[in-house]
C-alpha cells in the first residue's frame, strides 16, 4: 500500500544502491595483481565477506577504529586461508583497496529506473555509514549523485546507524519531517530498526530474502519500491 504522506526517501548506499559485492570482488582482483599476490580470489572472498561483516558491525557499536576495521578484516581473511602476508603488505592493500573501490561502479538492477522515477515525486537523500571520501566517489562516478538533495555520512555526525543521531541529523540537513519520511535499506540492524526506533518508515531491500520480518515491507528488486511510493 502506498504512503501518501512521504515527501522524503532515504536510501542506504552500499548493498542498496551500488553493489558492494560485486564491486569489491573485482577490486580485490585488481589489487592482487598489482601486488603480484597469487591468491585464490574466490576462496579469499569466501572467508573475507562474512569477517568483514562482523567488523562492519563493531565498527558500528564504536568498538574498533577505521584503522582496526581496515587492517584486521584482511589480516583476518589471509589468515583463515593460510596465506601468510606480511603487516606492510596488508597495509598496502589495504590502502589501495580503498584507492581503487571507486573506480567500478556496478549498481543494483533498476537503480537509474528507480531514482528516475522517484525523483520526480520526492526529495531523494542518502545515509551511509561509509567514510566521506570514498563514498562521494562512489556516487560520482556511478553517475547517480545528482539524484540526491542531500548526503548524510557517519563521519559528518560522529556516530554511525542504528544510532538515532545520525537520523535524526539526516532529517535536519534535508529539512525533512520524521512523520513524512522513510529510509530503504539492506541493513536489518542499522538501517530498519535504526530508522524505525526514531518513528521513520521503512523498507527492507534484500536481494536474497533472507531477512524475515513481517512488520516490515520487504523487497528484493529496486523496481517494487513502486508499490509503496
Amino acid at each position: 500500500m502506498k504512503n501518501n504522506s512521504i515527501t522524503d526517501v532515504f536510501f542506504d548506499l552500499d548493498h542498496t544502491l551500488w553493489d558492494f559485492d560485486k564491486n569489491s570482488a573485482l577490486t580485490f582482483q585488481k589489487i592482487f595483481e598489482m601486488n603480484a599476490l597469487k591468491v585464490n580470489l574466490n576462496h579469499f572472498l569466501e572467508h573475507y565477506k562474512p569477517i568483514n561483516l562482523q567488523y562492519w558491525k563493531l565498527f558500528r557499536e564504536e568498538k574498533i577504529s577505521k584503522e582496526a576495521l581496515r587492517f584486521s578484516r584482511l589480516n583476518d581473511a589471509f589468515e583463515a586461508i593460510e596465506v601468510q602476508v606480511e603487516p606492510a603488505m596488508i597495509n598496502k592493500l589495504s590502502d589501495d583497496y580503498i584507492t581503487h573501490l571507486s573506480s567500478f561502479n556496478h549498481l543494483f538492477e533498476n537503480t537509474f529506473e528507480i531514482l528516475d522515477y522517484l525523483s520526480a515525486s520526492y526529495n531523494l537523500h542518502i545515509i551511509t555509514n561509509g567514510f566521506e571520501a570514498v563514498q562521494y566517489k562512489k556516487m560520482s562516478n556511478s553517475k547517480i549523485i545528482h539524484y540526491f538533495k542531500t548526503v548524510t555520512n557517519s563521519e559528518m555526525v560522529g556516530v554511525k546507524k542504528p544510532n538515532p543521531k545520525i537520523f535524526n541529523f539526516a532529517l535536519n540537513l534535508a529539512k525533512a519531517n520524521v512523520n513524512q519520511s522513510i529510509m530503504i535499506g539492506d541493513c536489518y540492524e542499522a538501517d530498519i530498526l535504526g530508522a524505525k526506533n526514531i518513528g521513520m518508515d521503512v523498507v527492507l531491500f534484500d536481494v536474497d530474502n533472507k531477512v524475515v520480518d513481517s512488520g516490515v515491507k520487504q523487497i528484493d528488486n529496486l523496481l517494487q519500491l513502486k508499490a509503496f511510493l
